[in-house]
């Protein structure tokens, strides 16, 4: 691709060096006069720039013997159509029978160099001697009448005559950009700016920036007043629409081709603004053409106005740009005149010959400079691409068009008000003096050209709408300016900005919108964090935090989800939380329930053999209705944790701690009885009226209800202050959202709980102090290690409950549950079933009188 490229390029300089080879150029092309004029009866003066003037210095030519063609003078031709519309303008004025009857309008043009000194020489020369050598001031050696000037489009032109006129108070009309310094009437009084004050050319390139998330953006202004406004509007809109500026370049007032440290940094971002007035650009706009800054997408107010004789390149500087332009109505008759004027029609014009030399080879004649017959058939300036000169009415030229009707209006009322005061006078003698121009002009202008929604001399700040174009320039000389779009701040927020994205050709390098941010958009799932010393549209991205997710990209702040919600691993979406509990259906759930299913029939397996077995002397010798109130209230504390799977409910939560808390307290109080019954039957073998009394009464079976009663007290007390309830638990396991039951009291259910361990210490004392006991069936032992299990399994229960959550916490409390009752079932009747069910001869008298025999005679044997 490069190679053809290559090739395209090489192709197109030997066309160029052919042309120019085979070209006469002749000296007439260089015989450039400073002004001509069109002659009228009351003369308007036009103050502005077409050609320029370089240094003389030679510049070798690479492939050519001599040297580049503008080496001395540059033609501006786009600037050519301000004089055609003052043309357009005064003919029609002069044709129309109702303004200024019997008088012509002429104009004289001067063409400005950029400097003070041949600027005021040519305002001089037009109000004394109209191109005559000597100057003298105060005197006007011609007979014609001046009525006005009319100066642009750079508002130092303006000025600087402006400050020459106010002398005299003639009157200055302005077709320049409009300007704070030209609206001092105390400085210019007697100048006038026919441009309007817009105010939101800024908000809509911020818009456009917005729009298209250029969020890094360079600005080219000129260096003036005009720049620094600009300047400080365009940062506050970029300031509020959160876009950044790479970089900003001033235009120095006069531009050198050797300002190289002007395009440092300019590789910061891919779009940069430029905006100012046509003349101070023009330094900068022809410097970027001759860099082929190819792959920027430059966003302007004006377009550029620049003119190559020849193309060097294919490529163009300014293909794929974007220019905001005043949107109005288009004159189409003043298009229709462009395509009639030629040189042989205005025969005074010294610029026409010249384009009609350069494009349409016609030759000028060695004598007389003037042209000859051999140009091509229907030469018209519609034809010249866009680059070079634009039939499409500019809103210079539509400015200028204005001015020159309220100034002929203005005179058409002074002729009026002189055939009034004097009706016998001559009325082709019109008479008037400067300040009375200025005194009707400036009345007139109050009312002038409300259907164009315009209001003169910046009286009114106006919100205009713009059009939106984009160059297509390639290959270059295409020259076609598109509109894609259009903004108007006058319509709502949203609707500001419209364009046509499929309409747009980027510069050379982009195949798509072009990317211009200085750090990389963060993805849906991160946010922005902000790098100090750096520029808000510099950053870096960080995930967002646990359950917090951004869905849009470049975001600030993480947006945290309900808490019903939970942010997928990706962090860019919120999902509904499952509902969970510790359920039957769970695996866990599952376990628990079948062992708590599995120790109840258990322990009515092991009624059922005491049952059976009652009569035999180890049920006898163990308390029988003790034994059963044990087992049947192990029953209930293995059913009871049944309570704490399946999803909660009010009453389920109130009975899971009421239940809990009385059977366990029943089954303690149980065996603490137990254990006091056998150190009192022991006891009872030693003389005592109390110790029978206890024995024979069962005073330490009134243990059980007493405990009971103080539990339910307890219980009662919870339940009336501070009941469990339903809550739900959503920061445990993630994505997940679990439901359980409160305790409501924490300090009420760690009573409960002590209450328990205290009846527990006791009977494991009781129990501990009656292990040597002598005696066949003897429990003691089993019963102190039972309530030694016991007590150390909700002594560990206590720091693992309050270190988890959730449904473990629960399966926590039920297994603790479990093992305590299994811990009471096993070590107290595990040994009784064995002895009933594996080993009966030792459930008998024979053995029992045996085992005592041994017992009592030990010590002989021994």
């Amino acid at each position: 691709m490069f190679y053809w490229a290559f090739i395209l390029w090489f192709l197109q300089i030997s066309k160029f060096v052919s042309a120019c080879i085979t070209t006469n150029i002749s000296k007439c092309y260089y015989k450039t006069t400073e002004d001509f004029h069109h002659e009228g009866d009351v003369m308007i003066g036009a103050f502005f720039s077409i050609h320029t003037y370089y240094s003389p210095k030679k510049i070798p030519h690479p492939f050519l013997p001599y040297y580049y063609l503008d080496n001395r003078v540059q033609y501006n031709f786009k600037n050519y159509q301000y004089i055609l519309a003052l043309v357009f303008a005064i003919e029609e004025i002069n044709g129309n029978p109702n303004i200024l009857p019997n008088i012509s309008l002429g104009f004289d043009f001067y063409n400005v160099r950029f400097t003070e000194k041949d600027t005021l020489m040519n305002a001089f020369n037009w109000l004394t001697t109209r191109g005559k050598k000597m100057i003298l001031p105060n005197y006007n050696c011609d007979k014609k009448k001046i009525s006005a000037a009319l100066t642009g489009t750079s508002w130092t032109t303006s000025a600087q005559i402006g400050t020459l006129f106010q002398l005299f108070k003639f009157p200055q009309l302005s077709f320049g950009p409009y300007d704070s310094i030209l609206s001092d009437r105390s400085q210019y009084s007697s100048l006038y700016q026919m441009a309007p004050k817009y105010t939101s050319l800024s908000l809509g390139i911020v818009s456009l920036m917005v729009h298209f998330k250029w969020s890094w953006v360079g600005v080219i202004l000129p260096d003036d007043h005009n720049g620094n406004k600009i300047l400080s509007d365009i940062k506050e809109e970029m300031q509020r629409k959160g876009v950044c500026i790479a970089f900003v370049k001033m235009i120095p007032a006069t531009w050198t081709s050797h300002f190289n440290k002007f395009w440092e940094n300019m590789d910061y971002t891919n779009v940069i603004i430029i905006y100012g007035d046509i003349d101070s650009l023009e330094g900068l706009m022809r410097n970027i053409g001759q860099r082929l800054l190819t792959g920027k997408v430059w966003v302007m107010n004006t377009e550029p106005h620049i003119t190559d004789y020849a193309d060097y390149f294919l490529l163009d500087s300014f293909h794929g740009s974007l220019i905001f332009t005043h949107h109005y109505r288009n004159n189409f008759e003043f298009t229709n005149f462009i395509q009639t004027v030629n040189p042989y029609k205005y025969p005074e014009d010294i610029y026409l010959p010249k384009l009609w030399h350069l494009f349409f080879k016609c030759s000028f004649s060695d004598t007389d400079c003037q042209l000859l017959t051999n140009c091509q058939a229907n030469a018209s300036l519609d034809v010249l691409p866009c680059h070079i000169f634009d039939i499409a009415v500019s809103e210079e030229s539509k400015t200028i068009y204005n001015a020159v009707y309220a100034l002929a209006h203005s005179l058409h009322v002074m002729s009026i008000q002189q055939v009034q005061i004097q009706p016998h006078k001559n009325e082709d003698m019109m008479e008037f003096l400067p300040w009375q121009v200025v005194i009707i002009l400036n009345t007139f202008l109050n009312e002038i050209d409300e259907r164009d929604n315009m209001s003169l001399d910046g009286r009114q700040k106006l919100n205009a709408e713009y059009d939106i174009l984009n160059i297509w320039n390639l290959p270059k000389g295409l020259g076609l300016k598109v509109k894609i779009g259009s903004f108007s701040a006058n319509t709502a927020q949203d609707q500001q900005l419209s364009l046509s994205e499929q309409m747009i050709q980027w510069p050379e390098g982009f195949s798509e919108i072009p990317s211009s941010v200085c750090s990389e958009s963060c993805r849906p799932g991160f946010r922005k964090i902000t790098l100090e010393g750096k520029a808000i549209c510099c950053y870096n991205c960080t995930p967002c935090a646990e359950d917090e997710i951004s869905n849009e990209t470049d975001i600030d702040q993480c947006v945290k989800c309900p808490e019903s919600h939970y942010a997928n691993t990706e962090k860019n979406q919120c999902f509904q939380k499952t509902v969970i509990f510790l359920a039957y259906e769970d695996s866990l759930g599952m376990a628990l329930a079948s062992i708590a299913l599995c120790l109840s029939a258990l322990t009515a397996f092991v009624i059922g053999v005491f049952v059976k077995y009652r009569d035999t002397p180890i049920v006898k010798a163990n308390n029988q209705a003790l034994s059963y109130t044990l087992l049947i209230t192990l029953t209930f504390c293995f059913l009871c944790s049944l309570n704490f799977i399946g999803q909660p409910n009010l009453a389920t939560c109130i009975l899971q701690q009421t239940t809990f808390g009385i059977a366990f307290t029943m089954a303690l109080a149980t065996v603490l009885a137990k254990a006091i019954t056998v150190v009192i039957a022991f006891k009872a073998t030693f003389p005592g009226r109390m110790i029978r009394w206890l024995m024979l009464s069962r005073a330490p079976n009134y243990i059980i209800p007493i405990c009971t009663l103080i539990q339910l007290i307890l219980c009662g007390v919870w339940m009336g202050f501070s009941p469990p309830f339903i809550d739900k638990d959503v920061h445990s396991e993630h994505g997940h959202i679990i439901i359980f039951c409160n305790k409501g009291s924490s300090l009420a259910f760690h009573c409960v709980l002590g209450y328990l361990c205290s009846l527990a210490f006791g009977g494991y004392t009781m129990a501990f102090l009656s292990r040597n006991l002598p005696d066949t069936f003897n429990e003691s032992k089993f019963l102190s290690f039972s309530m030694l299990v016991f007590f150390c399994v909700w002594v560990t229960f206590l720091p693992i409950y309050h270190s988890t959550k959730g449904k473990v916490m629960v399966a926590m409390e039920v297994f603790s549950i479990l093992a305590s009752s299994a811990a009471l079932l096993v070590f107290i009747f595990g040994p009784k079933c064995y002895i009933i069910l594996i080993r009966p001869d030792r459930n008998s008298l024979h053995h029992i009188r045996d085992k005592t025999y041994f017992r009592r005679n030990k010590s002989y044997i021994m």
